[in-house]
């Protein structure tokens, strides 16, 4: 598999994403649906953001590797949080479970008036190998 990370000149270069990545090659694409911060017992695991993210990561991390993936293979993450919540405490979850070294994904945010009750936030993936 040969992706391409693309921040060409003329827009602004991040080193928390990439403006693109293009995949060159067939490869296998794994299209995670969002995750929340539920854990394994299917309970939130806490009231903020920071907490959520982490274990919507987290859960992100363990359907990867069901697959021989990584979090490194994410091409493209789409991420909702809910109105009024710390955006800046799921940025750093992210910068907790991401490798700097890796060339970082396309990312999408949003902030959405509202998820299932007590969500605080939801993350979904693409990743290719």
């Amino acid at each position: 598999m040969s992706t391409r990370h693309i921040n060409p000149e003329g827009v602004h270069r991040s080193p928390a994403f990439s403006q693109a990545v293009v995949v060159e090659q067939p490869a296998k694409t794994i299209y995670i649906g969002g995750q929340n911060g539920v854990g394994a017992d299917g309970k939130v695991v806490g009231p903020t953001v920071g907490e959520q993210a982490l274990q919507a990561l987290r859960n992100l991390a363990i359907i990867l590797e069901s697959e021989g993936a990584t979090l490194a293979n994410v091409v493209h993450w789409r991420v909702a949080v809910a109105d009024g919540s710390a955006i800046s405490e799921g940025v750093a979850a992210f910068q907790q479970v991401w490798n700097p070294a890796d060339p970082p994904p396309a990312i999408t945010v949003h902030v959405v008036a509202g998820l299932g009750p007590g969500f605080l936030v939801e993350i979904d993936a693409v990743a290719v190998l």
